[in-house]
């Protein structure tokens, strides 16, 4: 393979998960040529169980409700329920990507295998066993695809199975068993609940107090109920302070020996589920503290009981990889790489990250705006190139909204969803660049 020394238009994309296909969207409008590989055979990412390596299990759905999910300029269908199935989200996303042509500019069933940056600032990227020259490089790799899988003391020895909730998509696996999940997040917490009514006995491990959001509030979603100030029945008033709230919703937790919150509701990414309180109500399921070690049959808790497992299920996050660059190209902050603005890379000009954030709010809009930046400064020139490039270098936004969240791995690159629209927004108005709108591209 050989190299050509002409510096190049084009850009290359990587993934065609949904904010591969918003980049692929936002570089078209702006004119930018560009190359898109995906190494599956179709796109919607982690939402096609038959992507290898998918996360996704047969009850998933949605944590933010249709309403407020959608692209810009394609809402999700009405005839969807208020949190659409995994198999809804995926269809949605091929219509979204037919709709718009994007799937006619991918390269499928082709892994980028390597990107190496020249001294120039360009790419070399390798896919396919063929390599390309880029002037830049857009990653949309996705966050759920590397499992993190905490090591146990005693699991060599240990009699049960031991699997990382990537590795689970149907309940059938339950049954007949004694199952701990360890792990609260709304994957670990979904999963508990098929638990609940499939395995002989169910557990979920909890390492500090949360607290679980309801999907509807007076029968309104969630997201749609606290974006609008939320219309109360007649006769009916609410507590102003949010934590309040929650704990007058669903109660006490501490009467299912769960730890009582910790924390703020706001200071940590939300568990959106009111099934497990049903399944905790009912029995169905027991909560347990941390675990301490592995002996034997059993697992030891950090309170010295133990229960005898046969399955035991790692509900325990994924690690942040862009596996085909150079990781010492990023500052690294608790697993997860440092950029500006969550987008682009602070010494490099030419490398781009998209979705690689965190924050309580539907993603996929806010994955376009992300996008319409990097198109922004593929194409800005002279004074305002060079005033970006020190922006990326040196601007350091307090993109919190004055909340202090959770010191924990996950929490190393969250914003606050407003903090961060309004950060976004200052840019778009400082170079001239519209704001998206719902009107169909």
């Amino acid at each position: 393979m050989t190299a050509t020394t002409e510096r190049p238009e084009r850009v290359c994309i990587v993934g065609a998960g949904p904010s591969g296909l918003v980049a692929a969207r936002q570089l078209r409008a702006a004119g930018i040529p560009f190359d898109h590989y995906e190494k599956h055979s179709d796109v919607g990412g982690i939402w096609d169980p038959a992507n290898e390596g998918s996360p996704i299990y047969r009850t998933a759905h949605f944590i933010s409700s249709r309403h407020r999910s959608g692209f810009y300029g394609h809402p999700m269908p009405g005839t969807y329920p208020d949190y659409p199935s995994w198999s809804q989200i995926c269809a949605y996303i091929r219509q979204f990507a037919t709709a718009e042509k994007l799937s006619d500019h991918i390269t499928f069933g082709t892994a980028v295998e390597q990107a190496d940056l020249q001294p120039d600032g360009t790419w070399q990227v390798t896919a396919g066993g063929t390599r390309k020259h880029y002037r830049a490089l857009v990653v949309a790799p996705g966050v759920t695809w590397h499992p993190s899988k905490p090591e146990l003391a005693g699991q060599d020895t240990f009699t049960g199975e031991i699997r990382h909730s990537s590795e689970y998509f149907d309940s059938a696996s339950f049954r007949g068993k004694k199952v701990l999940i360890v792990g609260a997040g709304n994957s670990g917490v979904d999963i508990a609940c098929d638990a609940a009514t499939t395995a002989d006995k169910a557990f979920l491990s909890v390492r500090r107090g949360y607290r679980f959001l309801p999907k509807h509030i007076f029968g309104v979603p969630l997201d749609v109920f606290s974006r609008s100030g939320g219309k109360l029945p007649a006769g009916v008033s609410l507590p102003g302070d949010l934590n309040q709230l929650l704990d007058a919703l669903v109660g006490d937790v501490t009467r299912f020996g769960l730890p009582a919150p910790d924390h703020d509701a706001l200071s940590s990414h939300p568990i959106v589920n009111d099934q497990i309180i049903h399944h905790f109500n009912h029995g169905d399921i027991t909560a347990k503290p941390d675990v301490d070690r592995l002996d034997g049959s059993d697992v030891v808790f950090a309170d010295g009981t133990r229960e005898e497992i046969d399955l035991l299920l790692l509900a325990t996050g994924y690690d942040y990889k862009i596996p085909f660059v150079d990781e010492a190209l990023f500052e690294w902050k608790s697993g997860h790489p440092q950029l500006y603005l969550n987008i682009f890379n602070r010494s490099v000009d030419s490398l781009y990250v998209l979705g690689f954030i965190e924050f309580a709010d539907a993603a996929y809009q806010r994955f376009e705006e992300m996008a319409q930046l990097i198109a922004m400064d593929l194409t800005l020139q002279g004074g305002d190139k060079a005033t970006f490039a020190e922006m990326k270098r040196s601007h350091d936004p307090d993109l919190t909204g004055g909340k202090q969240y959770l010191d924990s791995p996950r929490h190393a690159s969250y914003v606050n969803t407003f903090a961060y629209q309004d950060a976004l927004r200052e840019i778009r108005e400082k170079f001239g660049v519209p704001e998206l709108t719902e009107v169909a591209r």
